[in-house]
């Protein structure tokens, strides 16, 4: 998170497509398919089960996937009965609680028909009864806590660090946080000088780390808050020196106060040749790092 500054600068996209849809097809006896393992994007599943829905589920949130019904776990082909019917049951279940419609093909192997479902991969998340399934591996996993969070922010283009804080404001930005930024900015010719003038929201509105009604982003409170440990407890500001020693390990973790200070700090006390020298109230050493 926050590898660097660019990172923040962008504007979060919501998925184009809200609905996706695919065909329906029948394919004619074919008999020279053959069979793989489970992996991925391959499952094998011997009747249906109405819960080899979540399966479906599971495959359309992650990268999409082929389910084979009428196939034991071995990838043998065992046939299925009135397969007629399944082949039109199936594909309107799967759009009636998905909302998506899969490619449902009827094969044939030695004699035996069986079932291929074919699932793309979805641009906005999908959901079984409000439960959200999602395939890792060979293995089909129920979302909770903050891997569904995660995964719902991902699937419609949004990261933690540009979510807005609910109860965070304005006069818990530091301005001198602020102010230290923009002088950097300046000097670097990254910013004009008129924008030492700015007011602490206009700075975080052309930083684009506050909403258009006011409410602070979480990055802006990492990056500029006198205390962001107030709002995330376990905010941590690392760093690692590593050389050709294994010996060369990480020197200290610390809390953040905010992130551009405590960089410039610590670049200075482990690369002292490669950052300018220090402001006059900035001192330290590797073993002493002021508020670090």
């Amino acid at each position: 998170m926050l590898k660097c500054f660019a990172d923040l600068l962008f504007e979060s996209k919501l998925a184009e497509n809200w609905y996706n849809v695919y065909s329906f097809s029948l394919i004619l006896p074919h008999n020279s398919h053959t069979m793989d393992t489970e992996s991925q994007n391959i499952e094998f599943k011997q009747l249906w089960r109405d819960e080899y829905l979540k399966w479906i589920c599971g495959f359309a949130n992650a990268q999409g996937g082929t389910i084979y019904i009428g196939v034991d776990d071995s990838g043998n082909v065992k046939g299925l009965e009135n397969i007629h019917r399944l082949s039109e049951d199936i594909p309107n279940k799967i759009a009636t609680h998905l909302g998506i419609v899969a490619d449902v093909n009827i094969l044939t192997k030695d004699k035996k028909h069986y079932l291929e479902i074919k699932v793309q991969p979805s641009n906005i998340p999908i959901s079984l009864n409000g439960i959200y399934h999602y395939r890792s591996g060979s293995t089909k996993q129920e979302l909770k806590g903050i891997a569904l969070q995660q995964f719902l922010l991902k699937k419609l283009g949004r990261s933690w660090d540009d979510m807005p804080h609910e109860t965070a404001t304005l006069k818990r930005i530091s301005r001198t946080a602020v102010d230290y930024f923009l002088n950097h900015a300046v000097r670097a010719s990254r910013m004009p000088a008129s924008a030492l003038a700015d007011s602490t929201e206009t700075v975080l509105e052309n930083l684009n780390l506050i909403t258009d009604d006011g409410k602070i982003r979480n990055a802006a409170i990492l990056l500029f808050a006198d205390n962001p440990q107030r709002y995330f407890p376990g905010s941590e500001f690392k760093i690692g020196r590593f050389g050709v020693s294994e010996s060369c390990g990480p020197k200290y973790t610390g809390t953040a106060e905010n992130f551009f200070r405590k960089t410039e700090i610590s670049m200075r006390i482990y690369l002292p040749y490669s950052v300018p020298q220090p402001d006059a109230n900035i001192t330290g050493t590797a073993d002493h790092a002021p508020g670090i």
